[in-house]
C-alpha cells in the first residue's frame, strides 16, 4: 500500500531527487488584527483564510494548509471546512491539514471528511495527522491525557486501514471494533497522500514509515540541522519495512516582507506575546531578543526576512535535511490582513522562484 497518486516521484531539484520539489504555506486561523491592532472576530479571521488559500494558489503556491486548533489565538477548530470552501474556488493548489489531532478525533470521521474533501478538490487533498503537541482538544472532547501514547497508536492504526479501502475489520481497546464495516465515500485514484507530524520524537519517525506514511518534521525551536538523523532514519525504517522511499517535508514558522529589518519589526512582537503567554501552559523558554535573532539565523527555525533571506535558508535546508517539501507556517496572533497578504505574495512571487533557481545552481557542475 502506498499513502497516495498524488506526487509523482520524478527528478527534481529539490533536497531528494526522487520527488518534486514542493512549497507551501500553512497557518493556524491565527487570530487577525486590524490596522489599529483591534481583533477582528473569529468568523472574518476564517473568511480571511480562505481568502488567503485562493490567493496562494493565484501567486503559484503549491500547497495551502491549515492546523487544528481550539484556542482564541488560533480559532480554526474545524480546518477541513476552511479547506473545502478553498478547494471549490482554486483548481491546481494541494490543499490539506497543517495537522489534524488524530488522538482526539476518530479515524473514521477524519477519513471521510478529508477524502470528501479530496473528491471536491479532484484529488487535491493530503492530511498531516499528530498526537497534538498542543492538547486544548483533549478536555475538550472527553479524552484522558494519560492515554496519549496509546490513542494515537491506535487510531493510526485504523486510519491505515481505512486507506486501503474496501470494506474494514478492525479490533481496538479505546475505540469501538469495526466488523467488514463499509466506509464511504470511496477515492476515485487510490489514497490521499497522508503524513505523519514529528516533532522530536524517533518513535513517531518509525511510525511513519511503518504504515508507509510520508515524513513532515515539524521545526519550531533549535537548530533545523538536529532533524537530519530523523531523515535518515525514515529511510532506513522504510527500507527495513520494505517500502520504496517517500516524500520528507519540513513546517517552520516565518514571515516575508520587503526587508529584514521590516519583516523583524512586525514579528518580534507578536512572538514574544503568543510564546509568552504559551510558556505558562508548555513550559517553553520565554524569547529573548537576542535568542529571537539566533532563531531568524542560518542555523535557527525561524524563517523571517526579505525574500532572498528566506529563499537562501529554505534552499539551505531543504538539502540539509534530504527533504522535498517546505511549508512556511505564516502569520501570528495579533497580524494584520494586510501583512498576512503580503506575506503571501512575496513567497509565492518571490521566495519560491528564488528557491527554485538556487537548488537548480546546486545541481550544476563546477566549471
Amino acid at each position: 500500500m502506498t499513502s497516495s497518486t498524488a506526487e509523482t516521484p520524478r527528478e527534481t531539484t529539490g533536497g531528494s531527487p526522487r520527488f518534486p520539489l514542493v512549497l507551501g504555506l500553512d497557518t493556524f486561523g491565527d487570530h487577525e488584527h486590524d490596522a489599529e491592532d483591534r481583533p477582528l472576530s473569529h468568523a472574518q479571521t476564517i473568511r480571511n483564510v480562505v481568502e488567503e488559500g485562493v490567493l496562494a494558489e493565484q501567486v503559484g503556491v503549491d500547497f495551502f494548509g491549515i492546523g487544528e486548533h481550539h484556542t482564541d489565538d488560533f480559532p480554526m477548530p474545524a480546518a477541513d471546512v476552511v479547506l473545502a470552501a478553498i478547494a471549490a474556488r482554486t483548481k491546481r493548489i494541494h490543499v490539506g491539514s497543517a495537522v489534524t489531532v488524530l488522538s482526539s478525533d476518530d479515524p473514521v470521521r477524519v477519513f471521510q471528511r478529508f477524502s470528501t474533501l479530496n473528491a471536491i478538490s479532484k484529488g487535491r487533498a493530503e492530511v498531516v495527522l499528530g498526537r497534538g503537541s498542543s492538547i486544548d482538544s483533549f478536555p475538550l472532547f472527553g479524552y484522558d491525557l494519560a492515554n496519549y501514547e496509546e490513542l494515537f497508536e491506535e487510531k493510526v492504526n485504523l486510519f491505515a486501514e481505512l486507506l486501503k479501502g474496501g470494506p474494514v475489520t478492525w479490533q481496538g481497546n479505546l475505540r469501538p471494533s469495526l466488523n467488514n464495516q463499509d466506509v464511504v465515500p470511496y477515492t476515485e485514484a487510490g489514497p490521499f497522500r497522508t503524513w505523519i507530524g514529528v516533532g522530536g520524537s524517533p518513535q513517531s519517525v518509525v511510525r511513519a514509515a511503518h504504515y508507509g506514511f510520508s515524513l513532515m518534521l515539524a521545526i519550531i525551536g533549535g537548530s533545523p540541522a538536529r532533524f537530519r538523523p530523523f531523515s535518515r532514519l525514515f529511510l532506513q525504517a522504510l527500507e527495513k519495512f520494505g517500502r520504496e522511499p517517500l516524500p520528507i517535508g519540513i513546517h517552520s514558522p516565518g514571515h516575508v516582507a520587503e526587508t529584514d529589518e521590516k519583516a523583524l519589526e512586525e514579528f518580534w512582537p507578536r512572538w514574544l506575546h503568543i510564546i509568552t503567554k504559551m510558556s505558562k501552559v508548555r513550559g517553553f523558554a520565554i524569547p529573548t531578543l537576542e535568542s529571537f535573532r539566533f532563531e531568524v539565523g542560518p542555523q535557527g527555525a525561524l524563517f523571517i526576512g526579505s525574500p532572498e533571506t528566506v529563499a537562501q535558508k529554505i534552499a539551505a535546508n531543504l538539502q540539509t535535511l534530504g527533504a522535498n517539501r517546505f511549508d512556511l507556517k505564516f502569520g501570528m496572533p495579533g497580524l494584520s490582513p494586510d501583512s498576512l497578504i503580503r506575506n503571501i505574495e512575496l513567497y509565492g512571487t518571490k521566495v519560491i522562484p528564488r528557491v527554485r533557481e538556487l537548488l537548480a545552481e546546486s545541481t550544476q557542475p563546477d566549471a
